[in-house]
């Protein structure tokens, strides 16, 4: 296929950067526990230090991969689908949205929201960065937000971006893995003073699983 080609379809987002897909338990926030095919996008320039999957910034290292090939592929697996990155609204994800909504599979994101809004979800988890905010349509479509802890000052940051999102949000502080033991007990001592909040833990880093 040309080059051409290939950047019209990854335009309207019937090819995508697959980085990689896997069907496993969601470890993280108010979904934990439970059984979904998770798609993963090349391509980020948010550019957290403590990142665990910096291989996913560069999008070029990741193939652009048919969508329709995608969804069929989480088709065989599950009836939830978590679309994360990278970033992966700086793909237009209308398209792969659409189709797996036809299928009767959830579509759930996992974003930071600094790129602009598209698709079409059942679930948006907002997880915004200092390093590059959240836009406003991402405020306001918050299902979840999930801030990480790596140091006190997180916390004042992740209240900052509370006051941003909706009612029905639901709230999550996690901890950064590197800084967990220390971080963990000031996020047990935080949620129980503010109950607002809840405790996400990276239970499939303790279960070892992807």
């Amino acid at each position: 296929m040309l080059k051409k080609e290939v950047q019209e379809l990854i335009n309207t987002g019937e090819m995508l950067p697959l980085m990689e897909e896997f069907y496993t338990i969601q470890g993280e926030g108010a979904h934990t526990g439970t059984a979904a095919y998770f798609i993963r996008i090349g391509g980020c320039d948010v550019g957290c230090h403590w990142c665990d999957v910096k291989e996913s910034w560069d999008a070029n290292l990741h193939p652009p991969t048919k969508t329709d090939i995608i969804v069929e592929n989480a088709k065989k697996y599950a009836e939830t689908v978590v679309i994360t990155g990278g970033e992966p609204l700086m793909w237009s994800l209308d398209y792969i949205t659409q189709q797996l909504q036809e299928k009767g599979i959830k579509t759930h994101i996992e974003t930071s929201g600094a790129y602009d809004f598209s698709g079409v979800w059942d679930w948006f988890c907002l997880s915004p960065k200092k390093t590059k905010l959240p836009l406003e349509r991402a405020y306001q479509e918050a299902d979840e937000l999930k801030m990480i802890i790596h140091n006190k000052n997180d916390f004042q940051f992740a209240e900052e971006q509370a006051a941003k999102v909706g009612e029905k949000c639901k709230l999550f502080l996690q901890p950064e893995w590197s800084k967990k033991e220390k971080m963990t007990p000031q996020i047990i001592d935080y949620v129980m003073e503010h109950p607002q909040w809840k405790i996400s833990l990276q239970t499939h880093k303790y279960l070892n699983i992807p």
